[in-house]
């Protein structure tokens, strides 16, 4: 069953430029080349400003993305990415920058995912009027190398006769004018009188994003040229961390991992490497000990 994926062409479903980043990795680690869907339209699967809802999980809308590309350039293998913001999964004071990416391949019926949780993000948004004073935030979030979403913070009901960029919102705004005038135009359509400026998370719009892609791409890359050791098929990797060490008091698991677990997505073979700097756990991460 051993195979790889050098010398073999993918399509990439992006509108935002991710190829940059993501075509260079998997041609040097991967030995794949990278073509981009340029007629498919990966908006109709969701988008940040929520006019376009994404229905399914992060990995469910990555998979339509990707055979959105397959199908428009006939091609079976097929890359594509989605990414999520908010509280850190595990430090939920943190903003992070969840992004997942997928490999489908029609020829072998596998799906090939990996994921990445990065603090690195500039996601930020702020409510404001006309006259507000805007500098500390636009310093915060890269303004206006990072673009942002301006849109009326109430919007009038569906039926009103509002034009309905604005209720939408303005997006890709990356001069002081344009925010100026967005901001203007959005707080007039708003009940409140007041306009939500949001960063703008499509990938060519916000480049600390970008660089996260980047990290992403270049993981998936190295993992997609690594052979599983029982049956030789690309893209083995780590699937989720293996069980927990033994407390050093009662012996009873703890809820810290004794390393990662690493799986096969084409058999049932699977591996843990286990970490060498500790042995046992503290009382304090045992729920035993400490309930």
């Amino acid at each position: 069953m051993s195979w790889t994926y050098a010398k073999t062409k993918a399509v990439l479903a992006t509108m935002h430029g991710k190829q940059d980043v993501i075509a260079p990795a998997m041609l040097e680690h991967a030995g794949m080349e990278v073509m981009v869907a340029t007629s498919v339209d990966t908006d109709v699967l969701g988008t940040f400003t929520g006019d376009v809802p994404r229905i399914g999980t992060m990995r469910d809308v990555a998979v339509r993305k990707a055979r959105l590309g397959m199908q428009a350039m006939g091609i079976s293998i097929g890359i594509a990415s989605e990414g999520s913001f908010g509280p850190h999964p595990v430090v939920p004071f943190i903003n992070a920058d969840i992004e997942l990416m997928v490999l489908v391949d029609d020829d072998h019926g596998l799906v090939l995912t990996e994921s990445l949780v990065d603090t690195q993000t500039n996601h930020d948004e702020i409510i404001v009027g006309v006259r507000a004073e805007l500098d500390e935030f636009l310093l915060r979030v890269g303004f206006p190398e990072h673009a942002l979403v301006v849109a009326p913070n109430s919007p009038h009901s569906p039926g009103s006769r509002i034009d309905p960029e604005f209720v939408r919102g303005k997006k890709g705004i990356a001069t002081y004018d344009d925010l100026a005038e967005a901001i203007q135009n959005c707080a007039l359509r708003s009940q409140d009188s007041r306009a939500r400026v949001t960063t703008d998370m499509r990938a060519h719009m916000n480049p600390t994003r970008m660089q996260v892609i980047a990290r992403l791409a270049d993981q998936f890359a190295r993992r997609i040229a690594r052979a599983c050791p029982g049956c030789g098929a690309p893209g083995f990797g780590r699937v989720g961390p293996a069980s927990g060490l033994p407390c050093r008091v009662c012996g009873e698991e703890s809820t810290v991992p004794r390393g990662d677990r690493f799986a096969c997505v084409a058999c049932s073979c699977e591996r843990e490497q286990l970490r060498t700097e500790r042995m046992f756990a503290e009382p304090g991460e045992c729920p035993s000990c400490n309930p």
